[in-house]
């Protein structure tokens, strides 16, 4: 007997595999006759389906060709300016061609952290007024003081046939001018409380940017700090501001992920690297020397004592 075909307009019915098998090959089930009981779609029918009319799959479309690229040129380009060389940088350029030249540099790079030492300047800024609040810096400027005490060959000079070990630590600054780099001296910086570093300093840069420096504030330093950390410079090395033996080079404290007993953790960190004489000291010393900085830049306390 005849299979009835199912009623116009009603449901498709259909086996559950030939349902699957039309939603792959995208057959459409109400276009079908089915040869199953009461006109259900099985699987025979898909398969009769496909050979009869086969599907084909969309053609995907390629993609569009990039332009070729275009260079249109530059009609008018400025003129080359020629600078005149002003006296600040044509002493800088001779003192550090003189220091590459003469002065064998060796360096030495620690990683500090800086928690701490961020959280104390946090403590102690909150009481002071805006005028006189403590930078890294001003922190820096004593820790290294401190260090060059126990360290007495780094803050020295060559002399001929002589090292000069210098009884007053005096701390160079280098301060970004426009047009150079001039560094001016806080003295004696190993006897001083931090306060009293930060103001005679701020005063001295006050000076230096106004064209008003006074001859003391840039002579008889005997150790320098180059600090770029205000620029978000991670590492650099610096030359070394003759005819002292070592200058430090300070970075920017930055978030970075570190391992604590195991786990990896936020941290704060801030690269140093000092650059030494080879002539004056050796690598273990600078070596020793970053790693006692370490304990005053990490127990920044001892700072305020």
């Amino acid at each position: 007997p005849s299979t009835p075909a199912p009623a116009p307009g009603g449901p498709v019915k259909a086996s559950p595999l030939a349902r699957k098998m039309a939603q792959d090959a995208r057959v459409d089930l109400s276009q079908l006759k089915g040869s199953g009981p009461g006109g259900r779609i099985v699987r025979k029918d898909i398969e009769t389906a496909l050979k009869a009319a086969p599907v084909q799959a969309a053609a995907q479309p390629t993609p569009a060709a990039l332009p070729a690229p275009t260079f249109a040129p530059v009609t008018t380009a400025p003129e080359d300016l020629r600078v005149p060389v002003d006296k600040l940088r044509a002493a800088i350029a001779r003192r550090m061609v003189e220091s590459k030249q003469q002065f064998p540099h060796f360096y030495v790079t620690h990683a500090y952290d800086v928690a701490a030492l961020l959280d104390l300047r946090k403590q102690v800024n909150a009481l002071l007024p805006e005028e006189q609040k403590l930078s890294v810096n001003d922190f820096l400027v004593k820790a290294v003081a401190l260090c060059l005490r126990q360290f007495p060959n780094l803050n020295a000079s060559l002399a001929a046939n002589e090292i000069i070990r210098y009884g007053h630590v005096n701390i160079g600054i280098a301060v970004a001018l426009d047009s150079g780099l001039l560094t001016v001296v806080c003295r004696d910086a190993d006897l001083k409380p931090v306060r009293q570093i930060s103001a005679e300093v701020k005063e001295m840069v006050s000076r230096a940017r106004s064209g008003k420096v006074r001859p003391e504030d840039i002579e008889g330093s005997t150790f320098s700090i180059s600090n770029l950390g205000m620029f978000d410079v991670a590492h650099f090395t610096a030359i070394i501001n003759p005819p002292e033996a070592a200058i430090l080079a300070v970075g920017s404290a930055q978030a970075v992920p570190v391992v604590v007993e195991g786990e990896v953790r936020a941290g704060m960190r801030m690269n140093a690297t000092i650059s030494v004489d080879h002539r004056v000291s050796d690598g273990a010393e600078g070596a020793r020397f970053m790693q006692k900085l370490a304990e005053y830049i990490e127990r920044p306390i001892a700072l305020m004592i």
